[in-house]
């Protein structure tokens, strides 16, 4: 009896494993899709043979200043198939508190931002955004999956696979070779 109940036991852990990696294989960025700053339902898809920097973002964070860095590598690499994501986010000190029209006037008025934006999300618990909950399995953080803080960064291929996460304190600058290396698969 022992026996049976351990057999059944490693049995159902080795098929949950399994069930897991078919899962997390299966799922890809392009299945996703998002609200734009405007209310307009945005499919992944659209961003299908780019390289996609992901970025939960800010108004009033003290990484806010990383919006200009984000802007001159969107403007230095666009043209050559990078796109930037910017993803709204008030989980962290309610550092995000404007409504769409104030997120997108700050942005523009701010930092020129011409990346595509995206309405306010949760990054974090039960009510993140399904992308986020896809983006912190395929690339867990240092301490777990949870987004730290504003400004956490997830670089895409061109396939839409996630290969890098970086975190708040990197700056935008200091990841253009990693982008430049994915430019030019």
């Amino acid at each position: 009896m022992k026996k049976n109940v351990i057999l059944l036991c490693l049995t159902f852990f080795v098929l949950s494993t399994i069930n897991a990696k078919e899962k997390k294989s299966t799922d890809t960025f392009y299945q996703f899709k998002a609200k734009s700053l405007e209310g307009k339902e945005i499919s992944m898809k659209e961003y299908k043979g780019k390289v996609v920097l992901v970025v939960n973002t800010a108004s009033k964070c003290g990484f806010t200043p990383q919006y200009e860095g984000l802007e001159a590598l969107y403007k230095k690499f666009k043209d050559k198939g990078l796109v930037i994501l910017g993803f709204p986010c008030n989980q962290f000190g309610g550092q995000e508190p404007g409504d769409a029209t104030e997120i997108s006037n700050f942005c523009s008025l701010k930092y020129g931002v011409s990346f595509p934006m995206f309405s306010k999300i949760e990054v974090n618990g039960n009510n993140a955004h399904p992308l986020y909950k896809f983006l912190k399995t395929q690339l867990p953080g240092t301490l777990g999956n949870e987004i730290k803080w504003n400004f956490t960064k997830f670089l895409l291929d061109r396939n839409g696979k996630p290969i890098q996460r970086y975190g708040s304190t990197t700056k935008p600058e200091n990841i253009t070779e990693d982008i430049e290396k994915l430019l030019a698969e």
